[in-house]
């Protein structure tokens, strides 16, 4: 394979946003693996997010490729499942199993497509450097009389017809609208595109657990699940999910005991138990400032999987209530799970809701 742009290749990134901004490009948020195809002849490869390849696990759309791609291409896109009922991610995480039967099978059962949203390269031609408006007419034209499992995600400059979609088009599935700048080149790796999302979501890494109060030896039951986010390459603790039904807690002891710590193993917060160790640092451990008897203490796990979890806000540096889980992101890596990703509110002064309050306060009282 010798393309402009070779793997492996991060993709450019999004950042949330409250509302849809004006004068961008607009298209629909898919919901599946992102990747990025290389096609050399019939050389093809399927990157991800994690910049890993995922080509062994769509042999189905390794074919639509060759017979459907330019010869020499590199696009930007969505794998999904898509069903009557709509998108299905389930059905698309069960995809990725190291069995070849299984991935034969499953490529017929719930075969796959892929959504392609921008170009990289065509032919010898590097177009990462080229502005998006220029990148989608190419794209475009690259794309023309395409055929299924291969399709082009629809756009629009129209801000209305955007909020149309954002509120018609979640009832497929899809999870809200993808804003980028027409002038905008292709960075990868960095959150240059805008997100607008029906609810607030964040991928986390599992970093520990608490038992249930209501576990016993004979019958163990995970309490709540420790979350992390990585903060210049510290794993920060964000919070906790914890709504889980009596199964699922009693299920979810077999499923992370493959990552508890073998003896002598590191674990990023180890120290939670030292006092001076929560100066500069956000620990799962420390002393309730509700309940001083309140035990605290958790079980610590290799921080190795991510999961996506839904809340409402941030207070600070930390969710502000109890985060509730939506699924496993095995398809993520824990470094790439920051508080970049996360809405930022807009600041507001107290003094600009109630004149006064909050400003130069510190002579009274």
């Amino acid at each position: 394979m010798k393309l402009p742009i070779m793997p492996p290749v991060a993709p450019m990134l999004a950042k949330s946003v409250p509302t849809i901004p004006a004068g961008a490009s607009y298209e629909p948020k898919w919901d599946g693996f992102r990747s990025i195809i290389f096609r050399d002849g019939d050389d093809v490869e399927f990157g991800s997010r994690n910049e890993k390849p995922m080509t062994r696990y769509f042999p189905e759309l390794v074919a639509a490729v060759k017979a459907e791609l330019p010869q020499r291409c590199v696009l930007d896109g969505e794998i999904v499942v898509a069903t009557d009922a709509g998108l299905d991610f389930d059905a698309l995480q069960q995809r990725i199993h190291p069995a070849v039967s299984r991935v034969t099978m499953l490529s017929e059962k719930t075969p796959a497509s892929f959504i392609a949203f921008d170009l990289l390269s065509l032919g010898d031609e590097d177009y990462t450097g080229r502005p998006f408006a220029e990148r989608r007419a190419a794209l475009e034209a690259a794309l023309a009389g395409v055929n299924s499992p291969i399709h082009l995600t629809p756009t629009t400059t129209d801000v209305a017809e955007a909020q149309r979609w954002f509120v018609e088009f979640e009832g497929a599935g899809l999870d809200g609208v993808i804003a980028k700048p027409l002038t905008g080149t292709y960075q990868q790796d960095k959150r240059t595109m805008f997100k607008i999302k029906h609810v607030r979501t964040a991928d986390c890494v599992l970093a520990g657990f608490r038992w249930h109060k209501g576990s016993t030896e004979a019958a163990p039951l995970v309490g709540s699940l420790l979350l992390g986010l990585y903060e210049q390459g510290r794993l920060q603790h964000v919070g906790v999910v914890g709504a889980f039904t009596a199964l699922r807690r009693a299920e979810l002891v077999q499923e992370l005991a493959p990552l508890m710590l073998a003896d002598g193993e590191d674990h990023p917060w180890q120290e939670w138990a030292s006092a001076e160790a929560h100066q500069g640092q956000r620990l799962p451990g420390s002393v309730s400032r509700w309940n001083a008897t309140k035990d605290l203490s958790f079980v610590p796990l290799r921080p190795e999987r991510v999961l996506e979890v839904k809340y409402e806000h941030m207070e600070g540096s930390r969710f502000r209530h109890l985060a509730h889980f939506v699924r496993w992101r095995d398809d993520r890596t824990p470094g790439s799970c920051t508080y970049e990703q996360l809405e930022q509110p807009l600041t507001f002064a107290l003094h600009d809701i109630v004149p006064g309050l909050g400003s130069d306060q510190a002579g009274l009282g």
